[in-house]
């Protein structure tokens, strides 16, 4: 699966045009404390989250993951949208709860870590 199947799969709006969406993506979690998702976090991996600050992009850049979910329809500041594209990640942001944006990757064949 890629960054763009997702975001397709998820209908989610992307807030980093210029990024790559042909990156692979192997599995997905979904969290909001930073600590937790630092601990499960991995390359390769999708992040579902409400959380739209500057350190969510911080996160994602250390463990390589190539695509930041924001549910609810929550926007991203645009600071934190510039670095995160600088940052060669994709950030979209869907209407859809982080309950449904999982179930959707799950039946999608994304799972929690790489197979």
């Amino acid at each position: 699966m890629t960054v763009g199947d997702i975001q397709r799969l998820t209908g989610a709006k992307l807030l980093t045009p210029d990024v790559d969406l042909s990156v692979p993506v192997t599995c997905c979690y979904a969290g909001d404390l930073l600590s937790l998702v630092m601990a499960a976090g991995e390359p390769g991996m999708a992040w579902v989250t409400v959380q739209t600050h500057m350190n969510v992009i911080a996160v994602a850049s250390n463990l390589e993951m190539p695509v930041v979910i924001i549910s609810e329809g929550i926007q991203m500041e645009q600071a934190s949208a510039d670095k995160a594209a600088q940052e060669g990640i994709a950030v979209l942001s869907s209407d859809k709860t982080s309950f449904e944006i999982s179930g959707i990757l799950y039946a999608a064949g994304l799972t929690a870590r790489p197979a």
